[in-house]
């Protein structure tokens, strides 16, 4: 069967394009692998109209009840092949395949972390976070650590530093040059070498074990040691991306490949729902236009 668009991934991006093209009476179908990063989320407080809060599974949630009453398809699949047609693009999954004018990925991404058996558990009770930008407010005055590279954690561990007086850059690799060392030396940003670190939970706090045997606490820890970006279906057809896999997108969300759109997480490394949104809102206008005009 060909529709006017297939949406892969079902985060608040694809979730969001998704609604839009509905709406805008096309024919969309979204296929989501069941592995969105914002349904980590336990409590999200930068969401405009929700005051208190509400978690990713639930923005997600609601999000899908929207799309049900739209009457749109969606898949709990993972989309395995992607290959370019005539028409536009033919998608393979298990158990089924599509023929779709205009594909937008959504895919996200995977943040990478120190190696922690119960990171799961420690990330919904607020222990382990990823996003210093989302959720730095809710981390003020606490012992908060910062664990990467040097020359990557640097940047966060000084965000964090307007927020808590206790900021501790756990470095997993020294690489950074002399202005950043002072930089942080002049904030009052604790270094500790963490070669080879692990996290491990002690009640309510976390603990990095070092190979000193020191075993230094934190209320809050925050990895900063890159993601793997779900880019590989873009990546197949040749589409144009950095270094780290991230796709490269012109400002209405296209990218090199005609007819393929990127967005979300898996095209900046700003990760935040309303960027997401704005990624989509933009993404369907243009595949909306892109395609024949639709009469009543």
């Amino acid at each position: 069967m060909s529709i006017d668009c297939l949406v892969i991934g079902g985060g608040p991006a694809g979730l969001m394009a998704a609604i839009y093209l509905a709406r805008f009476r096309r024919r969309v179908w979204l296929l989501d692998a069941g592995a969105s990063r914002a349904a980590l989320i336990p409590r999200s407080h930068n969401v405009p109209g929700f005051a208190h809060g509400l978690s990713g599974s639930e923005l997600i949630e609601r999000m899908s009840v929207q799309l049900t009453e739209l009457g749109v398809t969606c898949i709990a699949a993972e989309v395995t092949g992607l290959a370019r047609t005539s028409d536009g693009f033919h998608a393979r999954w298990d158990g089924g395949e599509a023929d779709a004018a205009v594909v937008a990925l959504a895919c996200g991404i995977v943040d990478l972390h120190p190696p922690f058996d119960d990171w799961r558990p420690a990330v919904a009770d607020g222990l382990l976070r990823y996003c210093p930008v989302c959720d730095a407010y809710e981390a003020t005055d606490r012992r908060i650590g910062v664990v990467g590279p040097l020359s990557h954690a640097a940047s966060k561990a000084l965000f964090l530093r307007g927020y808590s007086r206790d900021v501790t850059l756990l470095a997993t690799r020294q690489d950074a040059e002399k202005p950043t060392l002072a930089q942080l030396s002049d904030a009052g940003v604790k270094i500790v070498e963490a070669l080879g670190v692990r996290l491990r939970r002690e009640g309510a706090r976390l603990e990095a074990v070092l190979a000193s045997g020191d075993t230094p606490g934190f209320d809050v820890v925050y990895p900063t040691m890159g993601a793997r970006v779900r880019s590989q279906l873009a990546l197949s057809l040749g589409a144009d991306h950095t270094e780290e896999g991230y796709l490269r997108v012109d400002d209405h969300q296209r990218t090199s490949v005609p007819g393929l759109y990127g967005i979300g997480d898996m095209v900046t490394d700003l990760h935040q729902i309303s960027v997401a949104f704005g990624h989509a809102a933009v993404a369907a206008c243009a595949i909306h236009n892109s395609l024949p005009r639709r009469l009543a």
